[in-house]
């Protein structure tokens, strides 16, 4: 049983200074700074602002840390892939654990108090070691951090795919731009998917060809199943380089299919693009299209320091920043994409600041959404479920 706690003088977005009781793992009351009575457990939160908990609807924990491992050059999206199988060959179980942990760590002592990862289909005689790592990591970690895991493959074996969703996989992956069928690709993952009674979260359209058409596959196939699940799809780069009028279709088709559309800035800055020396495309998806046609919008971090991207600090904040940067969203729907909308892509309850609320809460040094995306500062306390699960503090001298 979680005791009660008191959140004492905290700024909300936008609002004034409030105290929060939080309770049973909810948000019980907020009212005016100073005026709840003592409780038995209180935090001081002077000069925080409290957020709801950001979640992680993209990340790829098998594969995070390994960019110094691999020793692959900076590259494009088909070349990351290769120097990734060609590691992969060799990691074990234990390995991906290890560093998958250290990742979930990282995550959520930036805010993250849910994650979703992908668990690849891996080389070798023993394809889901991967898999049993996260899955074990996931059971050791619950309490402190929600964590579900999609099965990533290209093409592999049905009989494959459903042992790994039979292990304790929540979701079924793929990738239709990788196949040399998509459509297929595509009507197999929605039918199986069925089968099993389990969501899909697609890796899509991961590219900046404008024909390329795994979303509207997607939302098609979808309709025509009429399939319940929930369904996700992620990068959805070629949206961005669409026609708006084309682009503003598709969306209004993903939509009206229920689809909730996971954009990843920083993985594809860093993916999309190389061939355009000139005028460099800003591999993202049409974010504005998305929010006008009414699709769930989430942004996640994607790959961590991996083959993929050599960057990246498992920071929600840092996400949201790019999407101000490169997708000129304002802060507050940037921020609205890696809390709300990553929570409602995942299918979690709404947390947040306000009474009722699943007491899923970030506590940032600051005063303002902008001032907080433009610090980034790593003073931060992380509450899940009305029970803190981290606390970073940062002491700074200047001589």
């Amino acid at each position: 049983m979680i005791s009660p706690l008191l959140l004492r003088g905290a700024r909300v977005p936008g609002g004034p200074v409030r105290d929060l009781l939080l309770e049973g793992g909810l948000v019980r009351r907020v009212a005016p700074a100073g005026t709840l009575p003592a409780g038995p457990a209180e935090l001081d939160l002077s000069g925080h602002l409290l957020l709801p908990a950001p979640a992680e609807p993209h990340a790829h924990l098998d594969k995070a840390l390994t960019w110094d491992l691999v020793g692959a050059p900076p590259c494009d999206l088909p070349s990351a892939v290769a120097a990734w199988r060609a590691y992969a060959e060799k990691v074990d179980e234990r390995d991906v654990g290890a560093r998958a942990r250290r990742a979930l760590e990282q995550l959520v002592a930036n805010g993250a108090t849910a994650v979703r990862t992908h668990a690849d289909i891996l080389p070798g005689d023993d394809p889901l070691r991967g898999l049993r790592a996260l899955l074990r990591l996931r059971e050791e970690v619950r309490g402190r951090v929600t964590v579900q895991i999609s099965v990533l493959h290209v093409d592999a074996p049905e009989p494959l795919l459903r042992e790994a969703l039979a292990m304790g996989a929540d979701l079924l992956g793929g990738c239709p731009h990788l196949s040399p069928d998509p459509a297929a690709a595509v009507e197999r993952a929605v039918t199986l998917a069925a089968e099993c009674g389990v969501g899909l979260d697609l890796h899509t359209d991961e590219n900046l060809d404008p024909a390329s058409q795994d979303l509207r596959l997607l939302a098609a196939a979808v309709r025509r199943h009429g399939f319940t699940g929930p369904v996700t799809a992620g990068h959805c780069v070629s949206l961005g380089a669409m026609e708006p009028e084309e682009a503003a279709r598709v969306a209004k088709e993903a939509a009206q299919a229920g689809i909730g559309v996971v954009t990843l800035p920083l993985t594809n800055l860093y993916l999309q693009g190389r061939e355009h020396p000139s005028s460099t495309p800003r591999g993202l998806t049409a974010v504005r299209a998305l929010l006008d046609a009414g699709v769930r919008l989430a942004a996640g971090g994607d790959n961590v320091r991996d083959p993929f991207n050599p960057v990246g600090r498992g920071d929600p904040l840092e996400t949201a920043a790019l999407l101000v940067a490169a997708g000129h969203l304002t802060p507050s729907e940037a921020v609205h994409a890696v809390t709300a909308g990553a929570r409602s892509v995942l299918g979690l309850p709404a947390a947040g600041p306000y009474e009722g609320a699943v007491a899923d809460l970030l506590a940032v040094r600051g005063t303002s959404l902008s001032e907080v995306l433009g610090t980034a500062s790593p003073d931060r306390l992380v509450i899940r479920a009305g029970r803190v699960v981290s606390r970073t503090t940062v002491l700074r001298e200047l001589f």
